[in-house]
């Protein structure tokens, strides 16, 4: 039952108790406990609008690979708490592999992107080197799993 309403707030957070406990096969006040239990554990993280960026002139998305000089807990630690400060950065990941960074970031054109560079993120100490790539189009966007489709 948890997995079903997971599920039906993943599509749409904003639906009513009733609606909700109507889609599930639950009356009101079950599925409202249900709701709250999940949101204490920690399942329902929280509530968002999904914004288009195109929409106020944020026409791309932009993934940045950046390599560290140093990688002890401070510097991770001091380079992840400033991107969470960069406006640009949608999603910063501490990864595994040939970079320490993966960084997805929106901007309105290729000079809003240079200047991104130059005037946030090469301002952060640490830095050996980065490498970008423009998307060209997302194929899918979501926020997170469906539950019901985990096997």
């Amino acid at each position: 039952m948890d997995r079903k309403i997971l599920s039906a707030l993943r599509t749409d957070g904003r639906l009513t108790t009733s609606e909700l406990g109507a889609k599930v096969g639950l009356s009101p006040s079950p599925c409202w406990t249900r709701v709250k239990k999940l949101e204490a554990s920690g399942a329902i993280e929280g509530y968002v609008a999904l914004l288009n960026h195109a929409a106020f002139g944020l026409f791309n998305t932009v993934f940045v690979e950046v390599t560290l000089d140093k990688h002890n807990d401070t510097v991770l630690a001091e380079f992840g708490e400033a991107l969470l400060r960069i406006p640009e950065v949608v999603e910063a990941h501490l990864a595994t592999g040939d970079y320490d960074y993966l960084i997805k970031v929106a901007v309105s054109d290729t000079l809003h992107f240079e200047r991104f560079l130059r005037e946030r993120l090469y301002k952060l100490p640490g830095i050996r080197n980065t490498r970008s790539t423009f998307a060209l189009r997302a194929l899918k966007r979501s926020t997170s799993v469906d539950p019901l489709l985990l096997v």
